[in-house]
């Protein structure tokens, strides 16, 4: 059975360049760090995917072929740059003073990405003075594989929501919590998220995305729990036995 516009799966997959084998892309830990791209604080898990849809979505050749599978499914999806990244456009290619980096001039190497006039860019060239920054994507004009492991479609509610929390919430899956019942669901928003600056931005996408794909339900709550560290225990009284008294 193949998959409908909308629908919710979660897939593993690992991505690299075609011509070059490079790996740059995974949401396994061990494939990441078995091919040196591994990051401390990035959430390795799998990938929710919305098929056809914008609100969690992947490269458009990807997502056609995604369409096409069902749970259980290995594949390698070839992505030609068209349904990739794009094709290059020498146009996007600029050489610009190095004295325009500031104090970066002399911290920057060929292949770093910065920022200039608000614009991510990789640097190709540094010398006589000069750098050149291409503002393409980095693996635009590259065919790209995905060797892909579809794990699971999301089909109950239940399901949902707690794919919706794993790929919204910034913290370890033991962590989340909510309680659905009937048209209601209660989420328990982490102790140590309380105070996050994104917080209200990642509640606002959380109870759209649960409206969006669990159309049947009316409300959405936020249950959040602040304890006042600085109270303490009040320490129990010592006792002191009163001496006896001595009779003559």
């Amino acid at each position: 059975m193949t998959f409908n516009k909308g629908s919710l799966i979660l897939v593993d997959y690992t991505a690299k360049v075609k011509d070059s084998e490079e790996v740059f892309d995974t949401t396994i830990e061990e494939d990441a760090k078995k091919y040196s791209i591994h990051e401390q604080n990035v959430k390795y898990q799998p990938k929710l995917v919305s098929i056809g849809e914008v609100s969690y979505p992947v490269l458009k050749g990807l997502d056609e072929a995604l369409a096409k599978t069902a749970a259980g499914d290995k594949l390698t999806v070839e992505v030609t740059p068209d349904k990739g990244f794009g094709e290059r456009d020498s146009g996007k290619v600029r050489m610009i003073p190095i004295r325009k980096l500031g104090e970066d001039a002399e911290k920057v190497s060929v292949g770093d990405t910065i920022e200039i006039d608000n614009k991510r860019g990789i640097i190709r060239f540094i010398g006589s003075g000069r750098v050149q920054i291409d503002y393409n994507h980095r693996y635009a004009g590259k065919t790209i594989l995905f060797d892909v492991n579809v794990l699971k479609s999301l089909d109950s509610s239940n399901d949902k929501i707690d794919g919706i929390l794993k790929n919204r919430l910034p913290v370890e899956d033991s962590k989340i919590s909510f309680d659905l019942k009937d048209k209601e669901v209660n989420i328990t928003v982490p102790e140590e998220i309380l105070r996050a600056d994104g917080l209200q931005i990642m509640k606002h996408f959380i109870q759209l995305d649960i409206f969006k794909f669990v159309p049947t339900l009316e409300k959405v709550n936020f249950v959040e729990t602040h304890v006042n560290k600085q109270t303490q225990e009040k320490k129990p009284e010592s006792k002191e036995k009163a001496p006896e008294q001595k009779t003559a």
